[in-house]
């Protein structure tokens, strides 16, 4: 299902995050129920995450950078845990790969487009609070535009971090059949903190006057020339 405008709808994502975080656990645990070892579950629960990567590669013959950022990581973290062979680090896989996000949040920071502006923009941009301006156009216009994204890609960073210093602290402290339900329970608790923390900053910051053309430099100037 798509937009108008060609940009993936909500039930589309909705479904992706089901399959990405919902289906791995239900995997693990069935595998579990039947008598599969703890690593052989993990390993398996792993694979459904990279499949639909690579199926989303196979049908469109591209990846969107995040995408493919999250895909080589994880695939990365599944032959590591294979080399080492431990049950526990490959429980802490999901930290360690949140950990390497999270750094490369922060270190996108001063790249030509940090990573927030590069998930966001296919998912806001045109669609809310906009008057139709692009967000390239509002990028090389507009400071302020600009520090916005780096600052909540900052922000993304460093709960990335926190987020995952727990998944690892809760994969070597736990007993090894209950990290991957909390760790999938995390997911959408970090998540929905991130949005209503960067939906506070967004606001505060004025990045919807921004879109909406209410806070440009641009739009000031056009006002002040219409009322001279």
């Amino acid at each position: 299902m798509t937009t108008a405008s060609g940009r993936p709808g909500n039930r589309r994502l909705l479904l992706q995050l089901v399959w990405d975080v919902a289906a791995p656990i239900a995997l693990f645990y069935g595998l579990r129920a039947v008598g599969a070892s703890t690593f052989a579950a993990m390993l398996a629960s792993s694979v459904l995450p990279l499949a639909t990567t690579a199926v989303c590669w196979l049908r469109d013959r591209r990846l969107e950078g995040i995408a493919a950022f999250v895909g080589g990581v994880m695939l990365l973290g599944a032959v590591a845990s294979l080399i080492s062979g431990d049950t526990r680090f490959m429980l802490a896989r999901d930290g360690w790969v949140t950990a390497v996000a999270g750094l490369c949040f922060l270190g996108s920071v001063w790249a030509n487009r940090p990573l927030a502006y590069l998930g966001a923009r296919p998912l806001l941009e045109g669609r809310f609070r906009s008057d139709g301006t692009p967000w390239e156009t509002l990028w090389h216009n507009e400071p302020v535009f600009r520090r916005i994204w780096r600052v909540s890609t900052v922000i993304w960073g460093i709960a990335l971090l926190a987020d995952a210093a727990a998944r690892v602290v809760m994969a070597y402290t736990l007993p090894v059949n209950v990290v991957p339900g909390l760790g999938g329970l995390l997911w959408p608790v970090t998540m929905v903190l991130l949005q209503l923390l960067n939906g506070v900053y967004y606001r505060l910051a004025g990045l919807w006057r921004l879109t909406a053309g209410s806070g440009r430099r641009g739009g000031r100037r056009q006002d002040a020339a219409e009322c001279s």
